[in-house]
């Protein structure tokens, strides 16, 4: 019966070899509905469609052995644009990836092998290509943060003339990107092995962590919180919510291993301290104490997460000197601004769940049920006209941050059950675009309403959003399999 059926899968997946970017001005100027199709089996057909979306958008995005991704292209015209993505859109073609390897290493679990066997290894050398050419984005600064100064390499925002050319200084760089990464990286070791993906991704949440505001205030407390980059004064929930599952991560993989960490701290005094302790204590410590800055600071009264604390008293960094060096001084923020975005409740419903489940407090419990349900109540609203979907704001970037609203749900599922109504509304959205609307390969920017059919040169789609809609079918994929 298995072979049966991973032979009827195999035929089925035999027409992802024809996904491509194509130029073909034969092509019908009209939706195309030939797709991926897996009757009965929800799970295959999620990752096959990620895969097919994945596929074509390197052909379509990307140019070069560099693989510079071009941050628009329009499946109408075949133009892609010479605006180049920033390092944060780079990225989201590497959670695509990861989403679709570890869905197929799932489903391999589950006797679904056709998938696995077609596309792992050739995805696992895309990966590898996707981090090579992401150092494109890489450059080499010196910081001073609240505890010393420092020599770093990380990633810029935008793409630099060469490997590790890109400019880094001041607000060139910001930490979320860094931790996007960091997120993938871990993600990208636990699906391949592979140790230089665990280094980097250490390394960079070393800088990470050295933008947390140690400084003290009047009790003798820490402000906490992380600015939105070295360059910036304002902490938002964009620069602190994504590092929270990672470090949870970090703290399982060394938990019950020797390995420590040494790292500068502000004691009572108000001088530089150095302290040492066990790698697994001091990630799960951290991902605690970011976890409760920003539900102190940025949970609403209606239960979501605003953007961002501003209101400091001047626009500058400002430094102090003690014992001859240099240091920032912190930032005491007033105000709590918006506007509420998906992305920031996505990630602290993940954080709360991986921290409920290394650490079986009730708290975090609490946390993400009631996150699942105020977050759906606000940014979701039912389409009358599309029995099962809903309707989420689509401006700006906001199709790439509803999809790390979607992964929160899914890690809140485990605990939660009732996050299974969430989660279907992402599903019936994805798949009634994609057999409504999809069309060589690509969905549109606004899954519920489709294409521009008479002004056909405003149908540029942001790279970032196509890997976003492949990440959520392999991510719905796992979910799909985690039920049986």
């Amino acid at each position: 019966m298995n072979i049966m059926k991973n032979l009827f899968t195999l035929l089925t997946l035999l027409l992802l070899t024809l996904v491509a970017c194509s130029n073909d001005s034969a092509v019908d100027e009209k939706p195309d509905n030939g797709g991926m199709y897996v009757p009965g089996n929800l799970p295959v057909q999620n990752v096959a469609r990620a895969i097919e979306l994945i596929d074509n958008a390197v052909e379509c995005y990307f140019t070069g052995t560099g693989m510079a991704m071009s941050r628009y292209y329009n499946p109408y015209t075949g133009n892609r644009s010479s605006e180049l993505g920033s390092v944060w859109m780079y990225t989201s073609s590497i959670e695509a990836v990861n989403a679709a390897m570890k869905a197929m290493k799932t489903g391999k679990t589950k006797g679904e092998t056709a998938l696995y066997d077609s596309h792992f290894n050739r995805y696992k050398e895309l990966l590898a290509q996707l981090y090579d050419n992401l150092e494109f984005y890489a450059g080499t600064f010196t910081l001073t943060s609240y505890t010393q100064t420092k020599q770093w390499t990380v990633y810029g925002v935008n793409r630099g003339n060469g490997k590790g050319a890109a400019q880094v200084e001041g607000t060139l760089n910001v930490y979320d990107d860094q931790m996007w990464l960091v997120r993938e990286l871990l993600e990208s070791y636990h699906i391949t092995g592979e140790q230089r993906y665990l280094e980097k991704a250490e390394y960079l949440t070393e800088y990470v962590l050295d933008g947390w505001d140690c400084t003290l205030d009047e009790q003798g407390s820490p402000l906490g919180g992380i600015t939105w980059g070295p360059g910036y004064i304002t902490k938002h929930s964009c620069s602190n919510g994504p590092i929270v599952s990672p470090l949870v991560w970090l703290h399982e993989i060394y938990k019950g291993k020797p390995d420590e960490v040494t790292y500068g701290y502000v004691a009572a005094d108000n001088s530089r301290k150095l302290r040492t302790e066990k790698k697994s204590d001091y990630y799960l410590n951290f991902a605690k104490a970011v976890y409760d800055w920003q539900k102190e600071h940025l949970l609403r009264p209606d239960g979501v997460y605003d953007d961002m604390m501003g209101g400091y008293d001047s626009p500058d960094i400002k430094y102090v000197t003690i014992d001859g060096e240099r240091y920032r001084t912190g930032s005491k923020l007033r105000d709590r601004v918006g506007p509420a975005i998906t992305y920031n409740s996505g990630t602290m419903l993940s954080g709360a769940a991986d921290l409920f489940r290394v650490t079986s407090d009730a708290t975090y419990q609490t946390d993400l049920a009631e996150l699942t349900d105020n977050s759906f109540a606000y940014f979701a609203k039912p389409e009358a006209a599309k029995p099962g979907c809903y309707t989420f704001d689509v401006s700006g970037f906001c199709n790439w941050f509803n999809g790390v609203l979607m992964r929160g749900y899914v890690d809140a599922y485990s605990t939660y059950t009732a996050a299974a109504s969430c989660i279907e509304a992402f599903q019936n959205n994805l798949d009634y675009a994609y057999e409504n609307y999809q069309y060589k390969h690509m969905l549109p920017t606004n899954l519920l309403v489709g294409w521009y059919k008479a002004e056909k040169n405003k149908n540029n789609v942001e790279g970032m959003f196509t890997f976003a809609f492949a990440a959520e079918y392999a991510v719905l994929a796992n979910y799909e399999w985690s039920k049986k």
